[in-house]
Protein backbone atom coordinates (compact mmCIF):
# COMPACT_ATOMS: atom_id res chain seq x y z
CA UNK A 1 0.00 0.00 0.00
CA UNK A 2 1.26 3.44 -0.83
CA UNK A 3 1.60 6.19 1.72
CA UNK A 4 -1.08 8.85 1.93
CA UNK A 5 -1.08 12.41 3.19
CA UNK A 6 -2.58 13.66 6.42
CA UNK A 7 -6.06 14.11 4.90
CA UNK A 8 -6.03 10.48 3.71
CA UNK A 9 -6.86 11.74 0.25
CA UNK A 10 -10.47 12.54 1.16
CA UNK A 11 -12.34 15.68 0.10
CA UNK A 12 -14.29 16.35 3.29
CA UNK A 13 -13.55 17.03 6.93
CA UNK A 14 -16.06 14.40 8.04
CA UNK A 15 -19.59 14.35 9.47
CA UNK A 16 -18.63 15.85 12.87
CA UNK A 17 -17.06 19.01 11.48
CA UNK A 18 -19.20 21.24 13.73
CA UNK A 19 -18.23 19.41 16.95
CA UNK A 20 -15.63 20.93 19.30
CA UNK A 21 -14.12 18.67 21.95
CA UNK A 22 -11.57 19.07 24.75
CA UNK A 23 -9.63 15.91 25.62
CA UNK A 24 -7.57 15.59 28.77
CA UNK A 25 -4.60 13.38 27.88
CA UNK A 26 -4.61 9.95 29.51
CA UNK A 27 -4.03 6.37 28.39
CA UNK A 28 -6.21 3.86 26.57
CA UNK A 29 -9.93 4.45 26.22
CA UNK A 30 -10.18 8.26 26.43
CA UNK A 31 -7.55 8.79 23.69
CA UNK A 32 -9.36 6.20 21.57
CA UNK A 33 -12.62 8.10 21.94
CA UNK A 34 -10.78 11.30 21.00
CA UNK A 35 -9.30 9.56 17.96
CA UNK A 36 -12.71 8.33 16.81
CA UNK A 37 -14.22 11.80 17.13
CA UNK A 38 -11.24 13.45 15.39
CA UNK A 39 -11.32 10.88 12.57
CA UNK A 40 -14.96 11.79 11.99
CA UNK A 41 -14.11 15.47 11.66
CA UNK A 42 -14.49 16.86 15.18
CA UNK A 43 -12.09 19.61 16.24
CA UNK A 44 -10.38 17.99 19.22
CA UNK A 45 -7.93 19.91 21.39
CA UNK A 46 -5.90 17.62 23.62
CA UNK A 47 -4.58 19.04 26.89
CA UNK A 48 -1.25 17.36 27.56
CA UNK A 49 0.89 17.59 30.67
CA UNK A 50 3.43 20.38 30.49
CA UNK A 51 6.20 17.90 31.37
CA UNK A 52 5.11 15.15 28.96
CA UNK A 53 7.81 13.54 26.83
CA UNK A 54 7.56 12.40 23.23
CA UNK A 55 4.67 10.08 22.53
CA UNK A 56 5.43 6.40 21.90
CA UNK A 57 4.25 4.97 18.55
CA UNK A 58 1.14 3.37 20.04
CA UNK A 59 -0.05 6.60 21.58
CA UNK A 60 0.93 8.57 18.50
CA UNK A 61 -1.67 6.59 16.54
CA UNK A 62 -4.27 7.09 19.27
CA UNK A 63 -3.32 10.76 19.33
CA UNK A 64 -3.80 11.40 15.64
CA UNK A 65 -5.90 14.26 14.33
CA UNK A 66 -5.75 16.52 17.38
CA UNK A 67 -4.25 19.89 18.24
CA UNK A 68 -2.17 19.54 21.39
CA UNK A 69 -1.49 22.14 24.05
CA UNK A 70 0.76 21.31 27.03
CA UNK A 71 -0.49 22.90 30.26
CA UNK A 72 0.65 22.92 33.87
CA UNK A 73 -2.76 22.48 35.51
CA UNK A 74 -1.33 23.42 38.90
CA UNK A 75 -0.83 26.94 37.54
CA UNK A 76 -3.93 29.18 37.80
CA UNK A 77 -3.13 30.78 34.44
CA UNK A 78 -3.29 27.36 32.79
CA UNK A 79 -6.68 26.72 34.35
CA UNK A 80 -7.83 30.02 32.85
CA UNK A 81 -6.87 28.65 29.43
CA UNK A 82 -8.91 25.52 30.12
CA UNK A 83 -11.91 27.58 31.17
CA UNK A 84 -11.72 29.60 27.96
CA UNK A 85 -11.65 26.33 25.98
CA UNK A 86 -14.66 25.05 27.92
CA UNK A 87 -16.69 28.11 27.00
CA UNK A 88 -16.11 27.41 23.30
CA UNK A 89 -16.56 23.62 23.29
CA UNK A 90 -19.41 21.14 22.93
CA UNK A 91 -17.85 18.36 24.98
CA UNK A 92 -15.02 17.47 27.32
CA UNK A 93 -13.66 13.93 27.73
CA UNK A 94 -11.40 12.61 30.46
CA UNK A 95 -10.18 9.19 31.60
CA UNK A 96 -8.95 9.81 35.15
CA UNK A 97 -9.95 8.08 38.37
CA UNK A 98 -13.04 9.59 40.01
CA UNK A 99 -12.11 12.76 41.87
CA UNK A 100 -9.11 13.90 39.83
CA UNK A 101 -11.00 16.56 37.88
CA UNK A 102 -12.67 17.68 41.09
CA UNK A 103 -9.29 18.21 42.73
CA UNK A 104 -8.29 20.38 39.78
CA UNK A 105 -11.38 22.51 40.28
CA UNK A 106 -12.79 21.26 36.96
CA UNK A 107 -15.69 19.14 38.15
CA UNK A 108 -18.76 18.94 35.91
CA UNK A 109 -20.83 21.47 37.84
CA UNK A 110 -18.15 24.19 37.58
CA UNK A 111 -17.48 23.45 33.92
CA UNK A 112 -21.19 23.53 33.07
CA UNK A 113 -21.57 26.80 34.98
CA UNK A 114 -19.21 28.24 32.35
CA UNK A 115 -21.01 26.49 29.48
CA UNK A 116 -24.45 25.03 30.27
CA UNK A 117 -24.47 23.06 26.99
CA UNK A 118 -21.20 21.27 27.79
CA UNK A 119 -21.25 17.47 27.70
CA UNK A 120 -18.82 16.09 30.28
CA UNK A 121 -17.63 12.62 29.18
CA UNK A 122 -15.90 10.40 31.75
CA UNK A 123 -14.49 6.92 31.18
CA UNK A 124 -13.20 4.63 33.92
CA UNK A 125 -12.91 0.92 34.51
CA UNK A 126 -15.33 0.56 37.39
CA UNK A 127 -17.52 3.65 36.90
CA UNK A 128 -17.97 6.82 38.88
CA UNK A 129 -19.87 5.08 41.71
CA UNK A 130 -19.76 1.70 43.40
CA UNK A 131 -17.53 -0.12 45.91
CA UNK A 132 -14.66 -0.44 43.40
CA UNK A 133 -14.88 3.06 41.92
CA UNK A 134 -11.57 4.18 43.47
CA UNK A 135 -9.72 0.90 42.93
CA UNK A 136 -6.97 0.69 40.27
CA UNK A 137 -7.31 -1.81 37.48
CA UNK A 138 -6.80 -2.65 33.84
CA UNK A 139 -8.82 -4.12 30.98
CA UNK A 140 -8.51 -7.73 32.11
CA UNK A 141 -9.76 -6.89 35.61
CA UNK A 142 -12.84 -5.15 34.27
CA UNK A 143 -13.89 -7.88 31.85
CA UNK A 144 -13.21 -10.49 34.55
CA UNK A 145 -15.98 -9.00 36.68
CA UNK A 146 -18.54 -9.20 33.86
CA UNK A 147 -18.41 -12.92 33.09
CA UNK A 148 -16.97 -12.22 29.64
CA UNK A 149 -13.40 -13.29 30.46
CA UNK A 150 -14.56 -16.58 31.95
CA UNK A 151 -16.23 -17.44 28.63
CA UNK A 152 -13.08 -16.95 26.53
CA UNK A 153 -11.00 -20.12 26.18
CA UNK A 154 -11.31 -23.81 25.40
CA UNK A 155 -12.81 -26.74 27.28
CA UNK A 156 -9.38 -27.79 28.50
CA UNK A 157 -7.94 -24.37 29.28
CA UNK A 158 -8.61 -21.74 31.85
CA UNK A 159 -9.76 -18.30 30.70
CA UNK A 160 -7.51 -16.97 27.92
CA UNK A 161 -6.13 -13.44 28.12
CA UNK A 162 -7.50 -11.51 25.11
CA UNK A 163 -6.08 -8.30 23.71
CA UNK A 164 -7.32 -5.29 25.64
CA UNK A 165 -9.97 -4.44 23.08
CA UNK A 166 -13.09 -5.58 24.96
CA UNK A 167 -12.74 -3.42 28.07
CA UNK A 168 -10.45 -0.54 27.17
CA UNK A 169 -11.47 0.21 23.62
CA UNK A 170 -14.87 -1.29 22.78
CA UNK A 171 -16.40 -1.24 26.25
CA UNK A 172 -14.70 2.00 27.27
CA UNK A 173 -13.53 4.33 24.49
CA UNK A 174 -16.10 3.46 21.85
CA UNK A 175 -19.02 3.70 24.26
CA UNK A 176 -17.65 6.99 25.58
CA UNK A 177 -17.67 8.39 22.04
CA UNK A 178 -21.20 7.09 21.46
CA UNK A 179 -22.41 8.52 24.76
CA UNK A 180 -20.84 11.91 24.11
CA UNK A 181 -22.44 12.13 20.66
CA UNK A 182 -25.85 11.17 22.06
CA UNK A 183 -25.57 13.79 24.79
CA UNK A 184 -24.42 16.48 22.34
CA UNK A 185 -27.43 15.80 20.11
CA UNK A 186 -29.69 16.18 23.14
CA UNK A 187 -27.90 19.33 24.29
CA UNK A 188 -28.29 20.99 20.90
CA UNK A 189 -32.06 20.74 21.25
CA UNK A 190 -32.41 21.30 25.00
CA UNK A 191 -29.51 23.67 25.67
CA UNK A 192 -28.55 21.47 28.61
CA UNK A 193 -25.36 19.46 28.94
CA UNK A 194 -24.92 16.39 31.10
CA UNK A 195 -22.35 13.95 32.46
CA UNK A 196 -21.65 10.74 30.52
CA UNK A 197 -20.38 7.97 32.83
CA UNK A 198 -18.78 5.33 30.57
CA UNK A 199 -17.62 2.39 32.69
CA UNK A 200 -15.72 -0.45 31.06
CA UNK A 201 -17.55 -3.00 33.20
CA UNK A 202 -20.85 -1.69 31.84
CA UNK A 203 -19.54 -1.57 28.29
CA UNK A 204 -18.13 -5.10 28.32
CA UNK A 205 -21.43 -6.41 29.68
CA UNK A 206 -23.34 -4.53 26.99
CA UNK A 207 -21.14 -6.07 24.29
CA UNK A 208 -22.14 -9.51 25.60
CA UNK A 209 -25.88 -8.79 25.36
CA UNK A 210 -26.53 -11.51 22.78
CA UNK A 211 -24.70 -14.10 24.88
CA UNK A 212 -26.80 -13.15 27.92
CA UNK A 213 -29.88 -13.58 25.74
CA UNK A 214 -28.73 -16.99 24.51
CA UNK A 215 -28.07 -18.09 28.09
CA UNK A 216 -31.54 -16.99 29.16
CA UNK A 217 -33.08 -18.81 26.20
CA UNK A 218 -31.23 -22.06 26.85
CA UNK A 219 -29.07 -21.69 23.74
CA UNK A 220 -25.81 -21.38 25.70
CA UNK A 221 -25.98 -24.37 28.05
CA UNK A 222 -22.36 -25.43 28.29
CA UNK A 223 -19.25 -24.25 30.03
CA UNK A 224 -16.25 -22.53 28.47
CA UNK A 225 -15.56 -23.78 24.94
CA UNK A 226 -18.71 -25.91 24.72
CA UNK A 227 -21.17 -23.60 22.99
CA UNK A 228 -22.10 -22.36 19.56
CA UNK A 229 -19.88 -19.26 19.31
CA UNK A 230 -17.01 -20.00 21.71
CA UNK A 231 -15.25 -22.74 19.74
CA UNK A 232 -17.37 -25.59 21.09
CA UNK A 233 -19.10 -26.20 17.77
CA UNK A 234 -17.05 -28.12 15.20
CA UNK A 235 -18.26 -25.79 12.46
CA UNK A 236 -17.31 -22.53 14.21
CA UNK A 237 -13.72 -22.19 15.30
CA UNK A 238 -10.04 -22.07 14.47
CA UNK A 239 -8.17 -25.04 13.02
CA UNK A 240 -4.49 -25.71 12.36
CA UNK A 241 -3.30 -26.56 8.87
CA UNK A 242 -0.55 -28.82 7.54
CA UNK A 243 1.99 -25.99 7.70
CA UNK A 244 1.17 -25.02 11.29
CA UNK A 245 -0.79 -21.94 10.23
CA UNK A 246 -4.45 -21.45 11.10
CA UNK A 247 -7.80 -20.92 9.40
CA UNK A 248 -11.29 -20.07 10.62
CA UNK A 249 -14.52 -21.84 9.72
CA UNK A 250 -17.92 -20.34 10.58
CA UNK A 251 -20.35 -22.58 8.70
CA UNK A 252 -23.39 -22.09 10.93
CA UNK A 253 -26.35 -21.96 8.53
CA UNK A 254 -27.31 -25.27 6.83
CA UNK A 255 -26.23 -24.27 3.28
CA UNK A 256 -22.86 -23.11 4.59
CA UNK A 257 -22.46 -26.26 6.70
CA UNK A 258 -23.20 -28.43 3.65
CA UNK A 259 -20.58 -26.49 1.68
CA UNK A 260 -18.06 -27.09 4.49
CA UNK A 261 -18.74 -30.83 4.48
CA UNK A 262 -18.17 -30.97 0.71
CA UNK A 263 -14.97 -28.94 0.89
CA UNK A 264 -13.53 -31.06 3.70
CA UNK A 265 -14.68 -34.28 1.98
CA UNK A 266 -16.75 -35.32 4.99
CA UNK A 267 -19.94 -37.39 4.99
CA UNK A 268 -22.83 -35.18 3.78
CA UNK A 269 -25.16 -37.16 6.10
CA UNK A 270 -23.57 -35.29 9.01
CA UNK A 271 -25.85 -32.40 8.12
CA UNK A 272 -28.69 -34.16 9.94
CA UNK A 273 -26.90 -33.95 13.30
CA UNK A 274 -25.17 -30.57 12.93
CA UNK A 275 -26.72 -29.09 16.08
CA UNK A 276 -26.41 -32.18 18.30
CA UNK A 277 -23.96 -30.84 20.85
CA UNK A 278 -23.25 -34.32 22.20
CA UNK A 279 -21.46 -35.16 18.96
CA UNK A 280 -19.48 -31.94 18.65
CA UNK A 281 -16.23 -33.16 20.31
CA UNK A 282 -15.97 -36.15 17.95
CA UNK A 283 -16.97 -34.11 14.91
CA UNK A 284 -14.41 -31.44 15.82
CA UNK A 285 -11.70 -34.10 15.60
CA UNK A 286 -12.96 -35.09 12.15
CA UNK A 287 -12.95 -31.48 10.94
CA UNK A 288 -9.51 -30.87 12.46
CA UNK A 289 -8.08 -33.96 10.76
CA UNK A 290 -9.49 -32.84 7.41
CA UNK A 291 -8.05 -29.34 7.77
CA UNK A 292 -4.61 -30.75 8.58
CA UNK A 293 -4.43 -32.33 5.12
CA UNK A 294 -3.72 -29.00 3.40
CA UNK A 295 -1.65 -25.88 4.04
CA UNK A 296 -3.25 -22.57 4.85
CA UNK A 297 -2.53 -21.21 1.38
CA UNK A 298 -4.08 -24.30 -0.21
CA UNK A 299 -7.23 -23.74 1.86
CA UNK A 300 -7.24 -20.08 0.85
CA UNK A 301 -7.08 -21.01 -2.81
CA UNK A 302 -9.93 -23.49 -2.34
CA UNK A 303 -12.26 -21.68 0.06
CA UNK A 304 -11.70 -17.93 0.12
CA UNK A 305 -14.87 -16.18 -1.02
CA UNK A 306 -16.87 -19.43 -0.95
CA UNK A 307 -20.08 -20.29 0.90
CA UNK A 308 -18.09 -22.08 3.60
CA UNK A 309 -17.67 -18.81 5.57
CA UNK A 310 -13.91 -19.01 5.69
CA UNK A 311 -10.94 -16.75 6.37
CA UNK A 312 -7.27 -17.39 7.13
CA UNK A 313 -5.88 -16.31 10.49
CA UNK A 314 -3.42 -13.55 9.55
CA UNK A 315 -0.80 -11.81 11.62
CA UNK A 316 -0.68 -8.00 11.57
CA UNK A 317 1.79 -7.80 8.69
CA UNK A 318 -0.19 -10.29 6.62
CA UNK A 319 -3.45 -8.46 7.35
CA UNK A 320 -2.03 -5.24 5.97
CA UNK A 321 -1.11 -6.94 2.69
CA UNK A 322 -4.28 -8.96 2.14
CA UNK A 323 -5.96 -8.00 -1.16
CA UNK A 324 -9.30 -7.22 0.48
CA UNK A 325 -7.75 -4.86 3.01
CA UNK A 326 -5.59 -3.27 0.32
CA UNK A 327 -8.65 -2.72 -1.89
CA UNK A 328 -10.43 -0.98 0.98
CA UNK A 329 -7.30 0.98 1.96
CA UNK A 330 -7.89 -0.35 5.45
CA UNK A 331 -4.41 0.56 6.70
CA UNK A 332 -2.31 3.69 6.35
CA UNK A 333 1.41 4.36 6.15
CA UNK A 334 2.27 7.80 7.47
CA UNK A 335 5.97 8.36 7.87
CA UNK A 336 6.59 4.66 8.39
CA UNK A 337 3.92 4.40 11.09
CA UNK A 338 1.30 1.83 10.11
CA UNK A 339 -2.18 2.19 11.55
CA UNK A 340 -5.83 1.52 10.70
CA UNK A 341 -7.73 3.98 8.54
CA UNK A 342 -10.73 5.88 9.86
CA UNK A 343 -13.95 3.90 10.27
CA UNK A 344 -16.82 3.66 9.54
CA UNK A 345 -17.11 4.85 5.94
CA UNK A 346 -19.43 7.70 4.90
CA UNK A 347 -20.77 8.30 1.38
CA UNK A 348 -21.12 12.10 1.52
CA UNK A 349 -18.86 13.33 4.35
CA UNK A 350 -15.95 10.87 4.43
CA UNK A 351 -14.03 10.42 7.64
CA UNK A 352 -10.29 10.97 7.58
CA UNK A 353 -7.36 9.96 9.76
CA UNK A 354 -5.03 12.93 10.03
CA UNK A 355 -1.33 12.44 10.60
CA UNK A 356 -0.33 11.18 14.07
CA UNK A 357 1.12 13.62 16.56
CA UNK A 358 4.63 13.19 17.95
CA UNK A 359 5.34 16.03 20.37
CA UNK A 360 2.80 16.96 23.07
CA UNK A 361 2.03 20.67 22.98
CA UNK A 362 3.17 21.15 19.39
CA UNK A 363 0.11 23.21 18.46
CA UNK A 364 -0.02 25.24 21.68
CA UNK A 365 0.48 28.59 19.97
CA UNK A 366 -2.25 27.91 17.40
CA UNK A 367 -4.67 26.82 20.13
CA UNK A 368 -4.03 29.97 22.15
CA UNK A 369 -4.32 32.20 19.10
CA UNK A 370 -7.67 30.67 18.23
CA UNK A 371 -8.82 31.30 21.79
CA UNK A 372 -8.06 35.00 21.27
CA UNK A 373 -4.80 35.37 23.21
CA UNK A 374 -2.50 38.10 21.93
CA UNK A 375 1.15 37.36 21.19
CA UNK A 376 2.24 39.17 24.36
CA UNK A 377 -0.19 37.10 26.44
CA UNK A 378 1.03 33.88 24.85
CA UNK A 379 4.63 34.82 25.65
CA UNK A 380 3.64 35.60 29.23
CA UNK A 381 1.89 32.23 29.60
CA UNK A 382 5.03 30.50 28.35
CA UNK A 383 7.29 32.49 30.66
CA UNK A 384 5.11 31.72 33.70
CA UNK A 385 5.28 27.99 33.07
CA UNK A 386 1.53 27.72 32.59
CA UNK A 387 2.01 26.59 28.98
CA UNK A 388 4.91 24.76 27.41
CA UNK A 389 5.43 26.44 24.08
CA UNK A 390 7.11 24.63 21.20
CA UNK A 391 10.71 25.59 20.61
Amino acid sequence: MTAVDGSYGLPSAGPLVTLKVIEFASIGPAPYAGMLLADLGAEVVRIDRHDAGRMDPGHRVLGRGRRSIALNLKNPAALDVVRRLIKQSDALIEGFRPGVMERLGLEPQKCQALNPRLVFGRVTGWGQQGPLAQAPGHDINYIALTGVLDAIGTRTSGPVVPLNVLGDFAGGGMLLALGVLAAVIEARSSGRGQVVDAAMVDGASSLASMIWGMRSGGCWPGGRGENLLDGGAHFYGVFVCADGKWITLASIEPPFYAAMLRALELDPQLAATQMDGRQWPDLREQVAAAVRRRTREEWCALLEGSDVCFAPVLDFDEARQHPHNRAREAFMDQGGLIHPAAAPRFSVTPARAAAPASVPGAEGVQVLQKLGFAESQIAELGASGAVRLPK
